[in-house]
Order: structure tokens, then C-alpha cells, then sequence
């Protein structure tokens, strides 16, 4: 494992987040030096400060080295659609190689660098490139959080084959539940461990008020970060 980890979803909102910052929690336990990214951002808010996304915010307040905001988010977007819509409407275009640049100033200071994609795995960035292109790029690990709530079997499935039919690695992945009342959860977390060739790295129940911390508690990654000190 070199640098950390790429997380992506299922679908946009579904918890990217949320494992992001459970995993920065359990390196920063570890005493292992921390940075993130969340590379584009759409929905950002307009603050005295700038665009500002409330995701990046997060990341930034759980990494542990100072990094500005705009070394976690360089494309910030306000409109809360697909990015290459949001940087068109903007006059921009998002450029992947700088988005390498600023990841590769990151691993040089920190043991582990989290990076959060921005919606599914393939999200268009520009006319050419998607979310699946920019992780490649990158080179890191994936993490694919899937949403556990209806429809989350048939797009658990075509994320992970996709991500299986790339050359980075299939770290694992996590079910998060976001639909407290879906009838038999379990059962569709069972059926995607019986037809996902990665790891399993545990549930993340509904429970809004979980640290990050308590989250990482929940999820089997001391393997992953016991392999990132090799």
C-alpha cells in the first residue's frame, strides 16, 4: 500500500465521508501523520472565506497536518450537479494532472494521504476523464462504501466490477446504513459478501451521532493500516 487510500460510493451521499474520516481517525491513533483530499466539490457553500464544501471542511478538521482548505479541495464548485456541468458553468475545466501534482505534495509530508472521490466511481470530471481515470492516476488502494438501502445490490455489483476490471487495488469495502427501515439489510449485505471478491470490512449502522473514531472501532481496517507501516 503506498500513501493510503481511495474512497468512492455507490452514489452520491452514501457515507464517503463518514469512512473517510473514520480511517483518518484510526491512522491519527495510530500516530501515523495524516492529510486528505476531496479533489472536486459541487454544492459548495459561498462564505467570506470562498467556496467552501462542507465534506473538505470535514476532512480538514480530522487530517493531522495543517493544510489549507484549498490543499484538500482544489476544485470547488457551488452548484450542487455533476462537476464537469459545474466547471463548464464556471468557464472551467478540471484538469487531472493538477490534481496529481497537489496529491503528490501531500504523500511527500504525510504517512497517509485519504482521498475522497466525488459522487460514483464513474462520475464524469471532464469531455474525457472520470472519477475511475483521476484513481488510476493516483495509483492508491480503493474503498468502495456502498449505501445499504433499496437498489444497493445492482449498484454495489457494477461499482465493484468496474473497480475489479482497473488495475489499482480493491482494498474493500463497507456497507453504511442510510435507510434505517430497509427490509432485510442484512440479508443484502450477506449477498454482496457472497459475490464481492474483496474484503469485507464491516457495517456502519444508522446512528447519526457516531465519532469518527466509534465508526473506525466498527470496521476491520487495523490489516489495512498494520500494512501501510510495512
Amino acid at each position: 500500500m503506498k500513501h493510503g487510500f481511495f474512497i468512492t460510493g455507490t452514489d452520491t451521499g452514501v457515507g464517503k465521508t463518514r469512512v473517510s474520516t473514520a480511517l483518518l481517525a484510526a491512522c491519527n491513533a495510530r500516530s501515523l501523520s495524516t492529510a486528505a483530499m476531496k479533489p472536486v466539490a459541487t454544492g459548495c457553500a459561498n462564505t467570506v472565506q470562498g467556496l467552501r464544501n462542507d465534506d473538505a471542511l470535514a476532512l480538514q478538521q480530522h487530517v493531522s497536518l495543517p493544510l489549507t482548505y484549498e490543499q484538500i479541495n482544489p476544485y470547488a464548485f457551488a452548484p450542487a450537479i455533476a462537476p464537469h456541468l459545474a466547471a463548464a458553468q464556471s468557464g472551467q475545466t478540471i484538469d487531472l494532472d493538477r490534481i496529481k501534482h497537489a496529491f503528490g505534495v501531500l504523500a511527500v509530508r504525510a504517512d497517509v494521504v485519504i482521498v475522497e472521490g466525488v459522487g460514483g466511481w464513474l462520475v464524469p470530471l471532464n469531455r474525457d476523464a472520470t472519477i475511475a481515470d483521476l484513481a488510476q492516476m493516483i495509483g492508491l488502494p480503493v474503498i468502495l462504501v456502498v449505501a445499504v438501502r433499496l437498489g444497493c445490490l445492482n449498484h454495489a455489483l457494477l461499482t465493484a466490477e468496474s473497480i475489479e476490471q482497473s488495475d489499482l487495488p480493491f482494498a474493500g469495502w463497507v456497507a453504511n446504513v442510510i435507510d434505517p427501515d430497509m427490509q432485510c439489510a442484512d440479508e443484502n449485505i450477506a449477498a454482496l459478501r457472497e459475490r464481492i471478491a474483496a474484503p469485507w470490512l464491516g457495517t456502519v449502522p444508522w446512528n447519526a451521532h457516531a465519532t469518527p473514531l466509534e465508526t473506525a472501532q466498527l470496521l476491520s481496517i487495523n490489516d489495512l493500516i498494520r500494512e501501510h507501516r510495512k
